[in-house]
């Protein structure tokens, strides 16, 4: 097509990358270690409170050292949440844990405390719940924090979708034993590909960039008392990460203002809801999402394939929840509603993901707007 391509959420670089970059390179330090990445932990950690932050290649990555912190091992049950992307979960099966999933709820879209109560019923002792702040949006962490707290299992937070976002004024990822963020390219700000690792604990993160590091041995030679990673990130992402970072509240308040935008634009379209927010939280707005009702005679794929046709713009369903795949299929689920209806599975029904590149041109939004409006 010759009209120009408009993306779900792609990279926005600035100045600032090219220049660590550079400096990466003048200095030679291309290596997974160096002073963007000790630099990019600090300026992380300071960003968001956290304590101490441990800078690796994927927030999958994050995830998976933060289950080996806790001991996650074969027969361990591991509580998630339900609508998500399968990376959440995946890092429970690398240790042969078993996932258990917990459903969404109607009011920000993420764990849902009652689905959670009643999974402690059958399951009173799980090694670990992960929570996931879905399209950025902070969950209900003070209902869910009093649940874990109360059975003393320790909360993981997958904020890789929110970084930026806080609950109560203090930043997603940061609640949690442990936390992590992902850096991959459609994120709100980006190293290509990457994550981190967030504890208040010193020792937890040296822990985690020891194992990260293939957990070589404090010795002159080559050696190896424990099973080890190839997990850090590299000198040069980091460098673009650093470069990033000086403008995520710049991309938090354009993501914000897409938004709000979509909200105004569809308010007067009943069979339209926007992804809800937490009153309690400020959302970074990473994926602007709306729901479709089910009385409509307009279905999602019909508003993605007029989208991708009419403006060549890139969707993407809603997540599809992980008891619904093929590869979760022998895993426990534990639903909110009381009939034992999911409520991530209306909402993966009846959903679609908005073009939300901070990129977007007003001429874009009108355009994406109109698009839609014309087949309600």
């Amino acid at each position: 097509m010759d009209k120009k391509r408009i993306y779900l959420s792609s990279p926005t670089m600035h100045g600032e990358e090219q220049a660590f970059v550079q400096e990466a390179f003048d200095t030679n330090w291309v290596a997974p270690l160096g002073p963007n990445v000790n630099a990019f932990e600090k300026e992380m950690a300071e960003y968001t409170g956290c304590g101490h932050a441990a800078a690796l290649d994927s927030g999958t990555a994050a995830i998976h050292l933060a289950l080996k912190l806790l001991g996650v091992k074969q027969g361990d049950l591991v509580f998630v949440s339900d609508l998500t992307f399968s990376a959440s979960c995946n890092p429970i099966v690398y240790e042969n844990g078993t996932p258990v999933f917990i459903d969404a709820e109607p009011d920000t879209w993420n764990m849902s405390p009652e689905a959670l109560k009643r999974a402690y019923e059958k399951y009173p002792n799980p090694k670990a719940v992960i929570c996931v702040h879905l399209y950025g949006t902070p969950a209900k962490l003070d209902e869910i924090m009093e649940i874990c707290k109360a059975h003393g299992t320790p909360m993981v937070e997958d904020a890789a979708e929110s970084l930026g976002s806080t609950y109560g004024g203090r930043h997603t990822g940061t609640f949690g034993k442990y936390g992590i963020y992902s850096f991959n390219g459609n994120k709100i700000i980006t190293t290509s590909g990457g994550g981190m690792f967030l504890s208040a604990e010193e020792e937890a993160a040296k822990k985690v960039t020891f194992l990260a590091t293939q957990a070589r041995d404090p010795a002159r030679h080559y050696q190896h008392s424990q099973i080890g990673y190839n997990y850090r990130m590299s000198n040069v992402t980091a460098g673009i990460g650093r470069g990033q970072l000086l403008h995520l509240e710049e991309h938090k308040a354009k993501k914000k203002a897409i938004y709000e935008q979509y909200k105004a634009a569809f308010a007067d379209i009943p069979v339209i809801s926007m992804n809800p927010m937490n009153p309690k939280g400020d959302a970074n707005n990473w994926l602007s999402c709306m729901t479709i009702a089910r009385e409509s005679r307009v279905t999602p794929d019909m508003v993605m394939d007029a989208l991708q046709e009419k403006c060549n713009a890139e969707t993407r369903p809603i997540w599809k929840p992980m008891h619904m795949q093929p590869v979760f299929a022998d895993c426990d689920f534990f639903a909110h509603n009381q009939d034992g209806s999911s409520v991530g599975t209306d909402i993966f029904e009846r959903g679609v993901c908005l073009p939300s590149d901070i990129k977007n041109t007003e001429e874009d939004m009108e355009m994406i707007i109109r698009t839609v409006k014309e087949l309600f």
